[in-house]
């Protein structure tokens, strides 16, 4: 993993990037400013073999809301790193998950790519996540413009499907929802104290940059 100094280092440079680009072209989220948030439902079909991760081993359904978005913002049709952020609506424990549009191999998978549509390019959380069985990477490929196959690995090995993600079309009510993989996580899937190095600090300054727009 990232040694704790150099995720720090990182993480503010990644805020001072934010800020430069909420400086260039002004709006509410400085990434990923247009998007669309829609209804939606995971079906989970379990795991084998297990991962140790509850959400990711046992069967079940969730209902979310999915914004798919464009990192950088650039106009249709000019290649952009795609974004998939999922909420669990739950009154207990509602998580984030948050993921780019990467490549798909043990190396690719933590490496932003661009493309033209959002189903073009597979997409991961590009960081792991920290779970009782070691770091763990969630991953999702389109089968079709409303459909999605969800896979977990380990940091360096296979890709494993557990559920399928599909699309409503019908959008979501709040569509000012903001993300944040930090502060809402899913059980069993942690942050490692390096990771939040890392999103934090952009995170903190674009909430705060969102509180001090006028509305």
């Amino acid at each position: 993993m990232i040694p704790s100094a150099l995720s720090k280092a990182g993480g503010a440079a990644l805020a001072g990037a934010t800020r430069a680009l909420a400086w260039l072209r002004p709006a509410d989220k400085p990434l990923h400013p247009e998007g669309v948030t829609l209804l939606g439902r995971i079906d989970r079909l379990g795991s084998a073999p297990p991962s140790g991760v509850p959400w990711l081993d046992d069967v079940g359904q969730d209902e979310v809301l999915v914004r798919l978005s464009r990192a950088v913002g650039l106009p249709a049709p000019l290649p952009d790193i795609h974004g998939l952020a999922i909420r669990l609506v739950s009154d207990e424990h509602p998580g984030d998950v948050l993921l780019a549009s990467t490549g798909w191999g043990r190396l690719g998978r933590f490496v932003l790519t661009m493309g033209r549509r959002p189903e073009s390019r597979p997409l991961t959380t590009l960081l792991p996540y920290r779970t009782a069985a070691g770091p763990v990477v969630l991953g999702a490929r389109a089968t079709d413009s409303a459909s999605y196959q969800l896979s977990w690995a380990p940091y360096d090995g296979d890709w494993r499907p557990f559920a399928t993600l599909e699309l409503s079309g019908e959008q979501a009510l709040d569509q000012e929802i903001s993300f944040d993989p930090v502060r809402r996580q899913v059980p069993g899937l942690a942050q490692y104290p390096v990771v939040v190095h890392l999103r934090e600090p952009s995170y903190l300054w674009a909430r705060r940059s969102r509180q001090r727009r006028p509305r």
